[in-house]
């Protein structure tokens, strides 16, 4: 990759630039959850069209998250960047606009899409801007607080917004944010181009894999109103399992450039790191889904102070992620991987005891806090790890595998511990408890799956062989180079 421009470019404004990005990309995934009575009640919701506002967002983003940043490395960073920061801000100018349901779900999935180009440029462009490793660690840092944190503030800007405003406002909020990143990223972002003739974008694979994914997870998501033995579900999963072995066949076979280089699979690191991002996205999902329902709907708290309460979480989720970065120079990358899920392991572990009538202070407030320092002292090290000695031209590619996975992860992980969750509860209503009751049987199933999950990902982390280098190599980045040129 070449820098185009007339001077190098200020590192820590990318580094605003992208923070800003992606916390308003993880934002929305939770931001709507809390305002979803109201927008039933203006535009008239059936139940199913209300989860679709939802799972919009949820499929588009996890399905293109590889096509963006697959086009960033071969189309221009910045510009790639541009163009998913307009389509994500003018989506939510029209989802806050919206008249009917299919308009808003519309303007979600657009949203999603926007959300997919950005994540993966933002991180493609760090790794190409801080090349000396101990600053792209605080780069990192940063950013993965600014990551992990938005997704309690989601929750708690929510319940804000649709108390003192209207439902219309977690769309609204986006727009002025995004207007002032258009005006002020194409002076703070470099570009990076691609070194010699531009290749071919593959189409063909990223069809295949955007269906492949998106079919594969409407089949999970869809089992909240359907039974996994149900047409629907088995239809959808079978479908997306045919489109990705076609895409398995496309980039092996077929594509002269290929989407998704199959060889990168052969870095061990990589697909640990992956495979942790993926259960990190389950037990992340989870855990802010099912705290959010017992709150509302058996402690009775409003969407204000239910986003008050979770707030702990997403406080050490910052604070972990921005001590991560000092702390995984000190003891390594594989040994943080172990510790964040041992921690928040510990947290999910100790909410599993909850009972009905249980006061906050006592039972949720300390593994709430646990959980979040543990998730936000994992971010760093997973991200860094499935970066590390990659070679420039595809940092966009591993930075959109692992977002795509902690998606999928989520969204595959929510579904089946919310089955779990339904069926303990059944189980306890049938033995005659309270309907709260029932339902903290329920939940507590999910926090306990959600903490054993974590710990099988504190054992992926033993399978990384090496630790991230303290300084990369010149096989990290061999196609960087500073030059002067005009734009």
């Amino acid at each position: 990759m070449q820098y185009q421009g007339d001077r190098p470019p200020s590192r820590w404004g990318v580094l605003a630039i992208c923070a800003v990005a992606q916390f308003m990309v993880v934002l929305d995934v939770s931001i709507v959850n809390v305002a979803l009575p109201q927008m039933r009640h203006d535009l008239g919701l059936s139940i199913a069209s209300q989860q679709w506002v939802v799972n919009a967002y949820t499929l588009t983003f996890a399905g293109f998250l590889m096509l963006g940043g697959r086009a960033a490395d071969l189309f221009g960073r910045r510009r790639v960047f541009l163009a998913g920061l307009a389509m994500f801000t003018a989506a939510s100018l029209i989802g806050g606009l919206a008249q009917t349901g299919a308009w808003l779900i519309t303007a979600r999935a657009a949203q999603g899409l926007g959300g997919a180009v950005l994540a993966p440029t933002s991180l493609s462009l760090l790794t190409s801007t801080f090349t000396d490793m101990a600053e792209r660690r605080r780069a990192m840092g940063v950013w993965s607080a600014t990551a992990a944190s938005g997704a309690a503030a989601g929750v708690l800007a929510g319940g804000l917004l649709t108390d003192l405003l209207d439902w219309r406002w977690v769309l609204f909020v986006n727009v002025p944010i995004g207007l002032v990143m258009l005006v002020g990223a194409p002076r703070m972002l470099p570009e990076w181009q691609a070194a010699g003739p531009r290749t071919r974008l593959d189409v063909e694979g990223a069809f295949t894999i955007t269906v492949g994914l998106a079919l594969f997870v409407y089949g999970i998501v869809s089992t909240d109103t359907h039974s996994w033995g149900s047409a629907q579900t088995v239809m959808a999963l079978a479908g997306g399992a045919a489109f990705l072995l076609a895409a398995l066949f496309i980039e092996a076979r077929v594509a002269p450039s290929p989407l998704v280089p199959l060889g990168i699979f052969r870095r061990s690191a990589l697909c640990a790191a992956n495979g942790i991002a993926m259960i990190i996205g389950a037990a992340l999902f989870g855990m802010y889904f099912f705290i959010s329902l017992y709150l509302q709907e058996v402690a009775g708290y409003s969407p204000l102070r239910t986003g008050l309460a979770i707030l702990p979480a997403g406080t050490m989720t910052l604070a972990g992620a921005l001590a991560a970065s000092r702390l995984v120079a000190r003891i390594g990358a594989r040994r943080q991987l172990v510790l964040g899920p041992v921690m928040s392991a510990a947290g999910l572990l100790w909410m599993s005891f909850l009972s009905f009538g249980d006061g906050y202070w006592t039972q949720m407030f300390v593994p709430l806090a646990l959980f979040g320092l543990g998730i936000g002292t994992t971010f760093v090290p997973m991200t860094l790890t499935a970066t590390a000695g990659v070679p420039s031209a595809q940092a966009g590619l591993a930075s959109g595998l692992v977002n795509t996975a902690r998606q999928i992860g989520g969204a595959v992980g929510l579904a089946v511990l919310a089955t779990l969750a339904a069926s303990a509860t059944r189980d306890s209503h049938q033995a005659a408890h309270s309907v709260q009751a029932a339902l903290t049987a329920g939940y507590d199933r999910a926090f306990l799956a959600a903490g054993v999950l974590l710990l099988v990902g504190a054992g992926l982390a033993l399978l990384i062989r090496s630790e991230t280098p303290a300084r990369p190599s010149a096989a990290t980045n061999p196609a960087i180079s500073l030059t002067k040129t005009s734009v």
